[in-house]
Parts: C-alpha cells; sequence; structure tokens
C-alpha cells in the first residue's frame, strides 16, 4: 500500500517520490563538490632505478618524491600531511 497524500485529482502520491528528484540533485551536487575539494595530484617527474619508482608530484602548489604506493594513496584523496610526506627539496 502506498503512503502519502492525495492530489487535487485523488490520485495517492507518495512524499518520497516528490523528494526523489531533489535527493538526486543534492547527491549530484555533493559528489562535485567533494571532486572539487579532492586534492589534484600531478606528476612532474618519474625515475626508475635499481627496480624502484619514484615520482615527483606536485600537490596544491608543493613537490613531493613518493613511490608508487604513496602515489596511489595521493590519487585515492590522501593528502601530503595525511601520509606525513615532506616536501621535496630542488637542487
Amino acid at each position: 500500500m502506498l503512503t502519502g497524500s492525495r492530489n487535487l485529482s485523488g490520485s495517492v502520491f507518495s512524499s518520497e517520490a516528490m523528494a526523489s528528484p531533489v535527493a538526486r540533485e543534492k547527491s549530484r551536487r555533493a559528489a562535485v563538490k567533494t571532486a572539487l575539494e579532492r586534492h589534484k595530484v600531478y606528476v612532474t617527474a618519474q625515475r626508475f632505478s635499481g627496480g624502484s619508482y619514484s615520482a615527483r608530484v606536485l600537490v596544491d602548489g608543493e613537490a613531493y618524491w613518493v613511490d608508487e604506493f604513496r602515489l596511489s594513496q595521493l590519487r585515492q584523496g590522501l593528502t601530503p600531511a595525511e601520509l606525513e610526506l615532506t616536501p621535496a627539496i630542488d637542487d
């Protein structure tokens, strides 16, 4: 049985159905906001030496040297502070 109210024509409508487009739009906006707030990670250099990989990345204007694992963590949304990274020293 549907729960809700009757409109002027006598049809039953659900308040959930009415809120669905609004809830969907709020969800979309939240997803966009999350994506925009996520740190952009730019790989500016890569090194392959002795079987190991390292990348120089730029995050929020600061450069870091990271290994493959840390790079994947940054791309998943973790911040350099959360990973306790120290900025790269330019030569």
